[in-house]
């Protein structure tokens, strides 16, 4: 059997019936290659123009009705792009979710569902695969999912990347193609960026910083289901999908991690009230005397920063921010631990951070910090508790995360 490649189309790719025949081309021929499942989005401004309407006829619309409103765009799109291709003479079977095909399983919540893995792997290898093996080419709408209850759902922005990877995980695929209206992914906004360069690999964590941080090519809740093995290629369709920006790796179900390094919790109060005024100063002195920043926070009159630096280096520090005139005091706690959690599915636990610090309380256990970073979470801990809270915080997450997808 050949390798299959899950493509998704959508955006401008999609805005008429050229923009329609000319990708259903572009189908064909990356059919002698491989065998393929296309996923696709709505036409260019269709969930915007239904969104819409829908507010103006009833502004206070049910949610599972509006689902209902919202994946019309989708199931549009899929009908009439299975037409485009049965016209090129490929043998196109329309996925959606009234036909027995449909392969989406999620959960109960409106506008931005959750797949269950399980379930939906176990419809791809029972309704999709034996299509692709007949040498048949499924066209599944994006961004739509059916509850466990048969209810329509959608999965949020940028859901039908994130069923294009999903069916891609699920699947086995060798590849999945996003294609774009951009080649690929910018080193910057080339609206906003002179001389932008399109990045041609990225882990998977970077592409999520990225995303998470306002790059709007991919949205990260697509990256938490790319499977080891299946690679991601964000694309233009007129370079066939083959150059662009590739996305390597996985993120973690679940990962708590206790840093190999003690920790000093250093606060110093700002002379001028203005704690940003000293960001710079501290962070020179920390690398000047070859240590690690673990996190730095600031306010108005003071700023805090976690290091591995230990006490011996206060009196240097005391010297350079306080005899200075910058600052007005410090002090510290030293011998503390930071812990990472981090993994895909943090995201869509409800209450993450009072898992992650409940089980501490109940055992006694003193938080001397708590920070988000991008969908990670890290905390900070005496290093004489840090083995006992990195298996706390674990035992308390792993079951419930690991069983999500």
């Amino acid at each position: 059997m050949k390798d299959i490649i899950v493509v998704k189309l959508g955006g401008s790719v999609l805005q008429d019936s050229k923009a329609l025949e000319k990708a259903a081309s572009w189908v064909k021929d990356l059919l002698k290659e491989h065998g393929l499942v296309v996923v696709v989005s709505a036409l260019k401004g269709m969930t915007d123009e239904l969104l819409k309407m829908a507010k103006e006829v009833n502004p206070e619309v049910r949610p599972e009705v509006l689902d209902e409103i919202l994946a019309m765009g989708e199931r549009t799109s899929a009908r009439l792009f299975t037409a485009a291709l049965n016209r090129f003479g490929v043998d196109a079977v329309l996925v959606d979710p009234s036909n027995d095909y449909w392969p989406v399983i999620t959960d109960d919540v409106h506008f931005d569902a959750n797949p269950i893995y399980h379930e939906t792997e176990k419809r791809c290898k029972e309704k999709l695969l034996p299509l692709i093996e007949a040498g048949k080419v499924p066209v599944v709408c994006g961004y739509i999912g059916v509850s466990t209850s048969g209810k329509i759902t959608t999965l949020g922005r940028g859901g039908s990347d994130t069923t294009a990877i999903l069916l891609g995980s699920c699947l086995k695929a060798a590849e999945v193609v996003l294609i774009k209206d951009v080649e690929g992914i910018y080193s910057g906004d080339p609206d906003k960026v002179s001389n932008a360069e399109i990045l041609e690999v990225l882990n998977v964590d970077e592409a999520r910083l990225l995303t998470e941080g306002g790059a709007k090519v991919i949205h990260s809740k697509a990256l938490r289901y790319l499977s080891e093995g299946l690679r991601l290629r964000v694309s233009s369709m007129e370079s066939l999908g083959r150059s662009g920006t590739v996305i390597i790796g996985t993120l973690p179900k679940l990962d708590v991690v206790k840093h190999p390094a003690k920790a000093t919790m250093i606060t110093i109060l700002s002379r001028n009230s203005n704690g940003v005024s000293l960001v710079k100063l501290v962070v020179e002195f920390v690398q000047k005397h070859n240590g690690e920043i673990l996190n730095i926070t600031t306010d108005e009159k003071s700023i805090i920063v976690y290091t591995n630096l230990d006490t011996n280096f206060m009196d240097k520090l005391h010297k350079e921010v306080v005899e200075s005139g910058m600052g007005k005091a410090i002090s510290f706690f030293e011998r503390l631990s930071a812990i990472t959690i981090s993994g895909r599915m943090l995201e869509i636990s409800p209450g993450v951070i009072h898992k992650v610090v409940e089980p501490l309380a109940r055992h006694g256990i003193n938080i001397y910090g708590l920070v988000t970073i991008s969908s990670s979470i890290r905390i900070f801990v005496s290093a004489k508790d840090a083995d006992k809270a990195t298996y706390l915080i674990k035992a308390n997450l792993e079951v419930e995360l690991n069983e999500t997808n």
